[in-house]
Protein backbone atom coordinates (compact mmCIF):
# COMPACT_ATOMS: atom_id res chain seq x y z
CA UNK A 1 0.00 0.00 0.00
CA UNK A 2 1.29 3.43 -0.90
CA UNK A 3 1.73 5.35 2.40
CA UNK A 4 0.79 8.59 0.67
CA UNK A 5 -2.74 7.25 0.20
CA UNK A 6 -3.26 6.47 3.88
CA UNK A 7 -5.44 9.01 5.71
CA UNK A 8 -4.83 8.85 9.46
CA UNK A 9 -6.90 11.87 10.55
CA UNK A 10 -10.16 10.86 12.12
CA UNK A 11 -13.05 13.27 12.10
CA UNK A 12 -15.07 14.04 15.19
CA UNK A 13 -18.02 12.17 13.74
CA UNK A 14 -15.87 9.10 13.08
CA UNK A 15 -14.44 9.31 16.58
CA UNK A 16 -17.89 9.52 18.18
CA UNK A 17 -19.30 6.77 16.01
CA UNK A 18 -16.39 4.38 16.72
CA UNK A 19 -15.74 5.15 20.39
CA UNK A 20 -17.33 2.77 22.84
CA UNK A 21 -18.87 0.55 20.19
CA UNK A 22 -20.63 3.47 18.55
CA UNK A 23 -22.35 4.83 21.63
CA UNK A 24 -20.63 8.16 21.02
CA UNK A 25 -22.88 8.59 18.01
CA UNK A 26 -25.78 8.99 20.42
CA UNK A 27 -24.13 12.07 21.86
CA UNK A 28 -23.51 13.41 18.37
CA UNK A 29 -27.13 12.80 17.41
CA UNK A 30 -28.25 14.65 20.52
CA UNK A 31 -26.02 17.62 19.68
CA UNK A 32 -27.25 17.76 16.12
CA UNK A 33 -30.88 17.15 17.07
CA UNK A 34 -33.14 17.61 14.10
CA UNK A 35 -31.35 20.74 12.95
CA UNK A 36 -30.93 21.44 9.27
CA UNK A 37 -27.70 20.61 7.51
CA UNK A 38 -27.92 24.08 6.02
CA UNK A 39 -25.00 26.30 6.90
CA UNK A 40 -24.42 29.91 7.72
CA UNK A 41 -22.47 31.89 5.16
CA UNK A 42 -19.99 33.23 7.72
CA UNK A 43 -19.20 29.75 9.00
CA UNK A 44 -18.64 28.48 5.45
CA UNK A 45 -16.12 31.20 4.74
CA UNK A 46 -13.99 30.36 7.76
CA UNK A 47 -14.82 27.27 9.79
CA UNK A 48 -12.62 28.18 12.71
CA UNK A 49 -14.01 31.69 13.20
CA UNK A 50 -17.09 32.12 15.37
CA UNK A 51 -20.34 32.54 13.42
CA UNK A 52 -21.11 35.38 15.85
CA UNK A 53 -18.14 37.52 14.80
CA UNK A 54 -19.22 41.04 13.81
CA UNK A 55 -19.98 41.21 10.09
CA UNK A 56 -20.10 43.98 7.58
CA UNK A 57 -23.67 45.22 6.97
CA UNK A 58 -25.19 45.57 3.50
CA UNK A 59 -25.72 49.31 3.89
CA UNK A 60 -24.52 52.19 6.02
CA UNK A 61 -25.97 51.46 9.48
CA UNK A 62 -27.68 54.12 11.57
CA UNK A 63 -28.00 51.89 14.63
CA UNK A 64 -25.70 49.28 16.16
CA UNK A 65 -28.20 47.61 18.49
CA UNK A 66 -31.91 47.31 19.27
CA UNK A 67 -33.92 47.38 22.50
CA UNK A 68 -37.44 46.09 21.77
CA UNK A 69 -39.94 46.96 24.53
CA UNK A 70 -42.73 44.44 23.96
CA UNK A 71 -46.05 45.12 25.72
CA UNK A 72 -47.53 41.65 25.51
CA UNK A 73 -51.29 41.52 25.14
CA UNK A 74 -51.83 44.62 23.02
CA UNK A 75 -51.82 48.16 24.52
CA UNK A 76 -54.56 50.55 23.40
CA UNK A 77 -53.33 53.05 20.83
CA UNK A 78 -56.61 54.97 21.26
CA UNK A 79 -55.74 55.82 24.86
CA UNK A 80 -52.02 56.52 24.48
CA UNK A 81 -50.61 57.96 21.22
CA UNK A 82 -53.54 58.21 18.75
CA UNK A 83 -56.25 60.57 20.07
CA UNK A 84 -59.67 60.24 18.43
CA UNK A 85 -62.24 62.95 19.36
CA UNK A 86 -64.84 61.00 17.37
CA UNK A 87 -64.91 58.38 20.11
CA UNK A 88 -66.47 60.92 22.46
CA UNK A 89 -68.97 62.03 19.84
CA UNK A 90 -70.03 58.46 19.02
CA UNK A 91 -69.85 57.10 22.58
CA UNK A 92 -72.48 54.46 23.24
CA UNK A 93 -73.47 54.17 19.59
CA UNK A 94 -72.82 51.25 17.22
CA UNK A 95 -69.89 51.76 14.92
CA UNK A 96 -71.19 53.31 11.66
CA UNK A 97 -71.66 50.89 8.74
CA UNK A 98 -69.22 52.99 6.72
CA UNK A 99 -66.35 51.40 8.63
CA UNK A 100 -67.30 47.96 7.31
CA UNK A 101 -67.74 44.65 9.06
CA UNK A 102 -65.56 44.34 12.14
CA UNK A 103 -64.16 40.88 12.89
CA UNK A 104 -62.16 40.31 16.07
CA UNK A 105 -61.05 37.31 18.10
CA UNK A 106 -64.59 37.28 19.52
CA UNK A 107 -66.16 37.07 16.05
CA UNK A 108 -68.27 39.77 14.38
CA UNK A 109 -68.18 42.73 16.69
CA UNK A 110 -71.13 45.18 17.00
CA UNK A 111 -70.69 46.58 20.50
CA UNK A 112 -71.05 50.33 21.06
CA UNK A 113 -68.19 52.80 20.83
CA UNK A 114 -66.19 53.22 24.05
CA UNK A 115 -64.93 56.78 24.67
CA UNK A 116 -61.45 57.43 26.01
CA UNK A 117 -61.33 59.08 29.44
CA UNK A 118 -57.74 60.15 28.89
CA UNK A 119 -56.47 63.71 29.10
CA UNK A 120 -54.27 64.64 26.15
CA UNK A 121 -51.52 67.23 25.78
CA UNK A 122 -48.98 68.23 23.18
CA UNK A 123 -45.37 67.75 24.23
CA UNK A 124 -42.00 69.03 23.13
CA UNK A 125 -41.14 71.33 20.28
CA UNK A 126 -42.71 68.76 17.96
CA UNK A 127 -46.10 69.00 19.69
CA UNK A 128 -46.76 65.25 19.77
CA UNK A 129 -50.11 64.35 21.31
CA UNK A 130 -49.64 61.91 24.20
CA UNK A 131 -52.09 60.89 26.92
CA UNK A 132 -51.79 61.18 30.68
CA UNK A 133 -51.01 57.46 30.89
CA UNK A 134 -47.46 58.21 29.68
CA UNK A 135 -46.34 61.40 31.48
CA UNK A 136 -42.67 60.43 31.69
CA UNK A 137 -42.28 59.13 28.13
CA UNK A 138 -44.17 62.23 26.98
CA UNK A 139 -41.27 64.36 28.21
CA UNK A 140 -39.11 62.55 25.62
CA UNK A 141 -41.54 63.41 22.80
CA UNK A 142 -38.92 65.02 20.56
CA UNK A 143 -36.99 61.74 20.48
CA UNK A 144 -40.01 59.66 19.41
CA UNK A 145 -41.32 58.65 16.01
CA UNK A 146 -44.93 57.63 16.61
CA UNK A 147 -46.14 55.22 13.92
CA UNK A 148 -49.95 55.32 13.98
CA UNK A 149 -50.54 53.19 10.90
CA UNK A 150 -49.31 49.73 11.87
CA UNK A 151 -51.26 46.64 10.90
CA UNK A 152 -50.84 42.89 11.22
CA UNK A 153 -52.48 39.59 10.28
CA UNK A 154 -52.74 37.94 13.70
CA UNK A 155 -56.16 38.34 15.22
CA UNK A 156 -55.43 36.48 18.46
CA UNK A 157 -52.46 36.56 20.80
CA UNK A 158 -50.76 33.41 19.57
CA UNK A 159 -50.68 34.50 15.94
CA UNK A 160 -50.13 38.18 16.73
CA UNK A 161 -47.19 37.67 19.07
CA UNK A 162 -45.73 35.10 16.68
CA UNK A 163 -45.90 37.50 13.74
CA UNK A 164 -44.53 40.52 15.59
CA UNK A 165 -41.56 38.40 16.67
CA UNK A 166 -40.95 36.21 13.62
CA UNK A 167 -42.80 37.85 10.73
CA UNK A 168 -45.24 34.96 10.37
CA UNK A 169 -48.46 33.98 12.14
CA UNK A 170 -47.25 30.37 11.88
CA UNK A 171 -44.66 28.97 14.26
CA UNK A 172 -41.25 27.71 13.17
CA UNK A 173 -39.50 30.73 11.71
CA UNK A 174 -36.50 32.55 13.21
CA UNK A 175 -37.21 35.57 15.39
CA UNK A 176 -36.25 39.08 14.36
CA UNK A 177 -33.47 39.07 16.95
CA UNK A 178 -32.11 35.85 15.46
CA UNK A 179 -32.07 37.35 11.98
CA UNK A 180 -30.21 40.39 13.29
CA UNK A 181 -27.68 38.15 15.05
CA UNK A 182 -27.25 36.02 11.93
CA UNK A 183 -26.80 39.09 9.73
CA UNK A 184 -24.50 41.18 11.93
CA UNK A 185 -23.00 38.93 14.59
CA UNK A 186 -22.01 40.62 17.83
CA UNK A 187 -19.45 43.13 19.00
CA UNK A 188 -18.82 41.24 22.25
CA UNK A 189 -17.87 37.58 21.97
CA UNK A 190 -18.14 37.16 25.75
CA UNK A 191 -21.86 37.96 25.99
CA UNK A 192 -24.90 36.66 24.11
CA UNK A 193 -25.72 38.60 20.97
CA UNK A 194 -29.46 38.40 21.68
CA UNK A 195 -30.90 38.67 25.21
CA UNK A 196 -34.52 38.37 26.41
CA UNK A 197 -36.04 39.42 29.74
CA UNK A 198 -39.58 39.34 31.09
CA UNK A 199 -41.20 41.02 34.07
CA UNK A 200 -42.86 38.04 35.73
CA UNK A 201 -42.58 34.23 35.78
CA UNK A 202 -45.67 33.65 33.61
CA UNK A 203 -44.97 32.20 30.18
CA UNK A 204 -45.08 34.60 27.27
CA UNK A 205 -47.58 33.45 24.66
CA UNK A 206 -45.79 30.84 22.47
CA UNK A 207 -42.93 30.68 24.96
CA UNK A 208 -39.29 30.55 23.80
CA UNK A 209 -40.34 30.21 20.15
CA UNK A 210 -40.70 34.00 20.16
CA UNK A 211 -36.94 34.36 20.50
CA UNK A 212 -36.01 31.06 18.88
CA UNK A 213 -33.84 30.60 15.79
CA UNK A 214 -36.31 28.41 13.88
CA UNK A 215 -34.55 26.55 11.10
CA UNK A 216 -31.25 28.38 11.70
CA UNK A 217 -28.61 27.03 14.11
CA UNK A 218 -29.50 27.37 17.79
CA UNK A 219 -26.52 29.69 18.19
CA UNK A 220 -28.67 32.57 16.90
CA UNK A 221 -31.53 32.20 19.38
CA UNK A 222 -32.11 34.58 22.27
CA UNK A 223 -30.73 33.88 25.73
CA UNK A 224 -33.22 34.57 28.49
CA UNK A 225 -32.06 36.47 31.56
CA UNK A 226 -34.03 36.27 34.79
CA UNK A 227 -34.02 37.83 38.24
CA UNK A 228 -32.27 36.49 41.30
CA UNK A 229 -28.68 35.50 41.97
CA UNK A 230 -28.24 33.78 38.60
CA UNK A 231 -29.67 36.07 35.86
CA UNK A 232 -28.51 33.71 33.12
CA UNK A 233 -29.62 30.12 33.90
CA UNK A 234 -26.99 27.38 34.15
CA UNK A 235 -24.17 29.89 33.79
CA UNK A 236 -22.35 29.28 37.06
CA UNK A 237 -19.82 26.47 37.13
CA UNK A 238 -21.17 23.43 39.02
CA UNK A 239 -19.66 22.79 42.42
CA UNK A 240 -16.58 20.61 42.28
CA UNK A 241 -15.62 21.65 38.73
CA UNK A 242 -12.51 23.81 38.50
CA UNK A 243 -11.69 26.36 35.84
CA UNK A 244 -8.85 24.14 34.65
CA UNK A 245 -11.27 21.24 34.15
CA UNK A 246 -13.63 23.47 32.17
CA UNK A 247 -10.77 24.67 29.97
CA UNK A 248 -9.58 21.11 29.43
CA UNK A 249 -13.04 20.05 28.24
CA UNK A 250 -13.21 22.95 25.82
CA UNK A 251 -9.71 22.24 24.58
CA UNK A 252 -10.68 18.64 23.83
CA UNK A 253 -13.85 19.74 22.04
CA UNK A 254 -11.83 22.31 20.10
CA UNK A 255 -9.41 19.66 18.86
CA UNK A 256 -12.27 17.41 17.72
CA UNK A 257 -13.87 20.44 16.12
CA UNK A 258 -10.78 21.25 14.07
CA UNK A 259 -10.44 17.66 12.85
CA UNK A 260 -14.07 17.56 11.84
CA UNK A 261 -13.80 20.90 10.03
CA UNK A 262 -10.81 19.72 8.04
CA UNK A 263 -12.48 16.49 6.97
CA UNK A 264 -16.00 17.89 6.37
CA UNK A 265 -15.79 21.51 5.24
CA UNK A 266 -19.40 21.41 4.00
CA UNK A 267 -20.92 20.66 7.42
CA UNK A 268 -20.82 23.40 10.05
CA UNK A 269 -23.95 22.89 12.13
CA UNK A 270 -21.97 21.18 14.89
CA UNK A 271 -19.51 24.08 14.93
CA UNK A 272 -22.38 26.41 15.77
CA UNK A 273 -23.47 24.21 18.66
CA UNK A 274 -19.96 23.95 20.09
CA UNK A 275 -19.48 27.69 19.68
CA UNK A 276 -22.47 28.15 21.98
CA UNK A 277 -20.77 26.00 24.64
CA UNK A 278 -17.60 28.02 24.31
CA UNK A 279 -19.62 31.24 24.63
CA UNK A 280 -21.14 29.93 27.86
CA UNK A 281 -17.65 29.39 29.26
CA UNK A 282 -16.56 32.92 28.35
CA UNK A 283 -19.76 34.34 29.82
CA UNK A 284 -18.84 32.92 33.21
CA UNK A 285 -16.22 35.65 33.43
CA UNK A 286 -17.94 38.52 31.59
CA UNK A 287 -21.67 38.20 32.33
CA UNK A 288 -21.56 38.61 36.13
CA UNK A 289 -20.02 42.07 35.74
CA UNK A 290 -22.45 43.02 32.97
CA UNK A 291 -25.51 42.30 35.11
CA UNK A 292 -24.13 43.65 38.40
CA UNK A 293 -26.31 46.70 39.12
CA UNK A 294 -24.43 47.46 42.35
CA UNK A 295 -22.05 49.47 40.22
CA UNK A 296 -24.82 51.90 39.29
CA UNK A 297 -25.43 55.07 41.32
CA UNK A 298 -28.59 55.61 43.34
CA UNK A 299 -29.40 58.57 41.07
CA UNK A 300 -29.34 56.27 38.04
CA UNK A 301 -31.55 53.71 39.78
CA UNK A 302 -34.06 56.45 40.68
CA UNK A 303 -34.04 57.58 37.05
CA UNK A 304 -35.26 54.10 36.10
CA UNK A 305 -37.90 54.03 38.84
CA UNK A 306 -36.12 51.35 40.83
CA UNK A 307 -36.86 53.19 44.08
CA UNK A 308 -40.62 52.72 43.58
CA UNK A 309 -42.19 49.28 44.17
CA UNK A 310 -44.44 49.33 41.10
CA UNK A 311 -41.75 50.27 38.60
CA UNK A 312 -38.75 48.58 40.22
CA UNK A 313 -38.92 45.33 38.23
CA UNK A 314 -39.23 46.85 34.77
CA UNK A 315 -36.78 49.57 35.77
CA UNK A 316 -34.21 46.89 36.59
CA UNK A 317 -34.82 45.27 33.20
CA UNK A 318 -34.36 48.58 31.38
CA UNK A 319 -31.13 49.29 33.25
CA UNK A 320 -29.87 45.81 32.37
CA UNK A 321 -30.74 46.56 28.73
CA UNK A 322 -28.65 49.73 28.76
CA UNK A 323 -25.69 47.91 30.32
CA UNK A 324 -25.94 45.15 27.72
CA UNK A 325 -26.04 47.37 24.62
CA UNK A 326 -23.27 49.43 26.18
CA UNK A 327 -21.18 46.24 26.09
CA UNK A 328 -21.95 45.36 22.49
CA UNK A 329 -25.02 43.13 22.80
CA UNK A 330 -26.87 43.41 19.50
CA UNK A 331 -30.54 42.79 20.34
CA UNK A 332 -32.32 43.06 23.71
CA UNK A 333 -36.02 42.33 24.09
CA UNK A 334 -37.97 43.21 27.24
CA UNK A 335 -41.44 41.74 27.80
CA UNK A 336 -43.86 43.78 29.89
CA UNK A 337 -46.99 41.98 31.04
CA UNK A 338 -45.68 38.49 30.28
CA UNK A 339 -48.68 36.20 29.96
CA UNK A 340 -50.71 38.79 27.95
CA UNK A 341 -51.30 41.09 30.92
CA UNK A 342 -51.98 44.03 28.54
CA UNK A 343 -55.01 42.17 27.17
CA UNK A 344 -57.77 44.45 28.51
CA UNK A 345 -61.08 42.92 27.39
CA UNK A 346 -62.62 44.54 30.45
CA UNK A 347 -61.60 47.11 33.04
CA UNK A 348 -59.06 48.68 30.72
CA UNK A 349 -58.79 51.69 33.02
CA UNK A 350 -57.49 49.57 35.90
CA UNK A 351 -55.43 47.28 33.65
CA UNK A 352 -53.55 49.89 31.65
CA UNK A 353 -53.18 52.34 34.54
CA UNK A 354 -51.31 49.73 36.56
CA UNK A 355 -49.12 48.60 33.68
CA UNK A 356 -48.13 52.13 32.73
CA UNK A 357 -47.17 52.82 36.35
CA UNK A 358 -44.86 49.83 36.02
CA UNK A 359 -43.29 50.82 32.69
CA UNK A 360 -43.61 54.54 31.92
CA UNK A 361 -40.89 55.89 34.21
CA UNK A 362 -38.40 53.07 33.47
CA UNK A 363 -38.80 53.54 29.71
CA UNK A 364 -38.33 57.30 29.97
CA UNK A 365 -35.31 56.68 32.20
CA UNK A 366 -33.86 54.34 29.58
CA UNK A 367 -34.26 56.96 26.84
CA UNK A 368 -32.73 59.71 28.98
CA UNK A 369 -29.85 57.54 30.16
CA UNK A 370 -29.00 56.34 26.66
CA UNK A 371 -29.06 59.93 25.44
CA UNK A 372 -26.89 61.23 28.28
CA UNK A 373 -24.28 58.54 27.58
CA UNK A 374 -24.22 59.17 23.83
CA UNK A 375 -25.81 55.77 23.16
CA UNK A 376 -29.26 56.76 21.88
CA UNK A 377 -28.01 57.70 18.42
CA UNK A 378 -26.67 54.18 17.95
CA UNK A 379 -29.41 52.28 19.83
CA UNK A 380 -32.83 51.83 18.27
CA UNK A 381 -35.57 51.62 20.92
CA UNK A 382 -38.87 50.11 19.75
CA UNK A 383 -42.13 50.12 21.76
CA UNK A 384 -45.37 48.27 21.05
CA UNK A 385 -47.36 45.07 21.29
CA UNK A 386 -48.74 42.49 18.89
CA UNK A 387 -51.74 44.71 18.00
CA UNK A 388 -53.91 47.52 19.37
CA UNK A 389 -57.45 47.67 20.74
CA UNK A 390 -60.84 48.32 19.15
CA UNK A 391 -62.81 51.58 19.39
CA UNK A 392 -65.84 49.49 20.43
CA UNK A 393 -66.29 48.35 23.99
CA UNK A 394 -66.14 44.80 25.22
CA UNK A 395 -68.04 43.92 28.38
CA UNK A 396 -68.71 47.63 28.73
CA UNK A 397 -65.31 48.50 30.22
CA UNK A 398 -62.68 47.06 27.89
CA UNK A 399 -61.56 46.83 24.27
CA UNK A 400 -61.03 43.82 22.00
CA UNK A 401 -58.03 43.01 19.77
CA UNK A 402 -57.41 45.26 16.78
CA UNK A 403 -54.72 44.21 14.27
CA UNK A 404 -56.02 46.44 11.44
CA UNK A 405 -54.71 49.70 12.87
CA UNK A 406 -52.48 50.38 15.88
CA UNK A 407 -49.50 52.37 17.11
CA UNK A 408 -45.86 51.64 17.79
CA UNK A 409 -43.07 54.09 18.40
CA UNK A 410 -39.33 54.16 17.83
CA UNK A 411 -36.56 56.33 19.25
CA UNK A 412 -32.85 56.75 18.64
CA UNK A 413 -30.97 54.67 16.10
CA UNK A 414 -30.55 57.50 13.60
CA UNK A 415 -34.24 58.28 13.16
CA UNK A 416 -35.70 61.78 12.97
CA UNK A 417 -37.52 62.17 16.30
CA UNK A 418 -40.55 64.30 17.04
CA UNK A 419 -42.72 63.13 14.17
CA UNK A 420 -45.88 61.15 13.51
CA UNK A 421 -46.03 58.63 10.69
CA UNK A 422 -49.32 57.50 9.19
CA UNK A 423 -52.92 57.70 10.28
CA UNK A 424 -55.83 55.53 11.28
CA UNK A 425 -59.41 56.33 10.35
CA UNK A 426 -61.71 58.60 12.34
CA UNK A 427 -62.27 56.06 15.12
CA UNK A 428 -58.85 54.37 15.03
CA UNK A 429 -60.04 51.08 13.57
CA UNK A 430 -58.10 50.83 10.29
CA UNK A 431 -54.71 52.18 9.20
CA UNK A 432 -55.43 54.40 6.20
CA UNK A 433 -52.29 56.44 5.42
CA UNK A 434 -48.68 55.24 5.10
CA UNK A 435 -49.79 51.79 6.23
CA UNK A 436 -46.92 49.76 7.68
CA UNK A 437 -47.39 46.02 7.96
CA UNK A 438 -45.29 44.02 10.41
CA UNK A 439 -43.03 43.10 7.48
CA UNK A 440 -42.47 46.81 6.78
CA UNK A 441 -41.70 47.44 10.45
CA UNK A 442 -39.17 44.60 10.48
CA UNK A 443 -37.66 45.78 7.20
CA UNK A 444 -37.30 49.27 8.67
CA UNK A 445 -35.58 47.97 11.81
CA UNK A 446 -33.19 45.88 9.70
CA UNK A 447 -32.50 48.82 7.37
CA UNK A 448 -31.61 51.07 10.30
CA UNK A 449 -29.10 48.40 11.32
CA UNK A 450 -27.64 48.36 7.81
CA UNK A 451 -29.37 45.16 6.63
CA UNK A 452 -31.41 44.81 3.45
CA UNK A 453 -34.33 42.52 4.22
CA UNK A 454 -34.23 41.08 0.69
CA UNK A 455 -30.46 40.52 0.75
CA UNK A 456 -30.42 38.86 4.17
CA UNK A 457 -30.79 35.23 3.06
CA UNK A 458 -30.47 31.87 4.79
CA UNK A 459 -30.58 28.74 2.65
CA UNK A 460 -32.89 26.14 4.17
CA UNK A 461 -33.43 22.87 2.32
CA UNK A 462 -32.30 24.57 -0.87
CA UNK A 463 -34.77 27.43 -0.49
CA UNK A 464 -33.66 31.05 0.10
CA UNK A 465 -35.39 32.25 3.27
CA UNK A 466 -35.64 35.94 4.19
CA UNK A 467 -36.72 37.62 7.45
CA UNK A 468 -39.78 39.28 5.93
CA UNK A 469 -40.92 36.34 3.76
CA UNK A 470 -40.00 38.14 0.51
CA UNK A 471 -42.23 41.07 1.49
CA UNK A 472 -41.86 44.36 3.31
CA UNK A 473 -40.17 47.63 2.49
CA UNK A 474 -38.16 49.87 4.82
CA UNK A 475 -39.85 53.17 5.58
CA UNK A 476 -36.85 55.36 4.90
CA UNK A 477 -38.62 58.61 5.67
CA UNK A 478 -38.27 57.68 9.33
CA UNK A 479 -34.78 59.20 9.19
CA UNK A 480 -35.94 62.27 7.31
CA UNK A 481 -34.66 60.81 4.02
CA UNK A 482 -36.85 60.90 0.94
Amino acid sequence: MNPSHVHFTRSRREFLCQAGGGFGALALAHLLGTGSASTATAAQSDKLISPLNARKPHLRPRARSVIFLFMEGGPSHLDTFDPKPALDKLAGQPIPDSFGQVITAMGEFKSPILPSPRKWKQYGESGLWISDWCPHVAECADDLVVIRSCWADGINHSTGVCQMNTGSILAGRPSLGSWVTYGLGTENQDLPAFVVMQDNPAQVINGPRNWGSGFMPALYQGVRMQGGSEPIPNLNTPEGITSAQQQAKLGFLGELNRRFAEAHPEQTELEARIASYELAFRMQAEAPEAVDLRRETQATKRLYGMDEPESATFGRMCLHARRLVERGVRFVQLYSGAGSKWDAHEYIEKNHSGLFRQTDKPIAGLLRDLKARGLLDQTLVVWGGEFGRTPMSEKGTGRDHNPTGFTMWMAGGGINGGQVIGETDEVGLHAVKDRLHVHDLHATILWLLGLDNMELVYKYKGRPERPTLNEGEAFRRITGAG
